[in-house]
């Protein structure tokens, strides 16, 4: 069903897509000031559904790849993401008529809408994570099949680079590097697909998810009822700590911000610790030594009182918090997903076990 994304709208969608980004996906504030303005001098932008796409009609996933702490200093200049679809769609050959986002996360679930307003284009109602993942192999495209290339980069200097590669997992590797040199953050034109893919691949309806939970929060704090328990009906999530920031270690290392949180329980939690790892986003969640949840199941960190998501770089000593635990797309519990995403991907000596099934 078609509709319109206002201004409200992208307040709603980039605090719910903040949720959803598991602490990564870039600073949601930035990315809707970007789409704020793009409509306001272009319009609202039309939001479509996948089923709204005829089986020939082309997307690109617009989206900012890089390390979401470089992101809070070094903003994009503006020309980078219109630079990026006109590079993917002369190499494509035909005209794309749709954009997407490849994931939701806090600023990539915004550049997109700011995109589509500036090309008067619509908007699929579908990304290709239903979260946020660190790389760009990630997606649940590629898991059908879907190549990213053309895939273009572009950044605020005026530099753009377009790369093919025989498999994803070597555009990662390549367009990693390329992104530390263009100062650690680019904007990229990926994945571009057909109507016909995207219903078959894509995680649908995850800007209307998006905007749901965001709006969720919002009038729940209006209403000035439990926040915390409006966002884990809305997401059929599972609080799985609450407790306080006692330590926050970060480094941003080959283009990526790694670390890990400590915290130490309060209320119900009191007398126990959390410890949760990151790579951009949240990936493992460990309770008094024992794993609690982990990739690709979703882990986000919201403050305790207002139910504000934090993103890994706003991180800081003494923040109260809950920690939210949400189930992963059904694309990513498959062997073949856990292969690119499961912990194991990502250095961890654990099989994954789903948290619908932990707890």
């Amino acid at each position: 069903m078609r509709r319109m994304i206002d201004v409200q709208n992208i307040e709603d969608i980039a605090l719910g897509a903040a949720v959803l980004g598991t602490g990564g996906g870039g600073d949601p504030y930035i990315g809707k000031l970007m789409a704020a303005e793009a409509i306001r001098q272009n319009g609202p932008v039309e939001l479509v559904s996948v089923d709204e796409m005829g089986d020939d009609d082309m997307s690109v996933a617009i989206a900012m790849m890089g390390a979401p702490t470089v992101m809070v200093e070094k903003m994009p200049g503006g020309t980078e993401a219109v630079s990026a679809f006109n590079a993917v769609q002369s190499y494509v050959g035909k005209p794309i008529k749709y954009i997407y986002s490849i994931e939701a996360g806090g600023i990539n679930s915004t550049i997109p809408i700011a995109l589509a307003a500036k090309m008067r284009l619509p908007l699929v109602d579908l990304d290709g994570m239903g979260r946020a993942f660190p790389e760009i192999q990630m997606v649940t495209q590629s898991l059908f099949g879907i190549t990213a290339h053309p895939f273009t980069m572009a950044d605020e200097k005026g530099n753009s680079v377009v790369l093919s590669t025989i498999d994803n997992r070597w555009m990662e590797t390549f367009a990693r590097g390329i992104a530390v040199n263009m100062g650690a953050t680019t904007i990229i034109g990926a994945y571009p697909a057909s109507g016909k893919q995207q219903k078959e691949a894509a995680v649908h309806g995850t800007m209307s998810f998006a905007e749901t939970i965001g709006r969720t929060i919002r009038e729940a704090r209006a209403a000035h009822v439990d926040v915390i328990r409006a966002l884990k009906d809305v997401t059929k999530g599972y609080v799985i700590f609450h407790g306080k920031l006692t330590d926050v270690q970060r480094k941003t290392v080959a283009g990526f911000a790694r670390g890990e949180a400590l915290l130490e329980g309060i209320g119900e939690d009191a007398g126990s610790t959390m410890r949760i790892q990151f790579q951009n986003e949240n990936l493992m969640a460990e309770k008094n030594g024992t794993i609690i949840a982990s990739v690709p199941d979703l882990i986000t960190m919201v403050e305790e009182d207002t139910g504000e998501p934090l993103t890994t770089e706003q991180l800081r000593y003494g923040f109260r918090v809950m920690v939210l635990a949400m189930p992963a797309h059904h694309h990513w519990r498959t062997p073949k997903a856990l292969e690119v995403v499961g912990p194991r991907y990502f250095g961890y000596d654990i099989d994954y076990s789903p948290i619908d099934e932990r707890l």
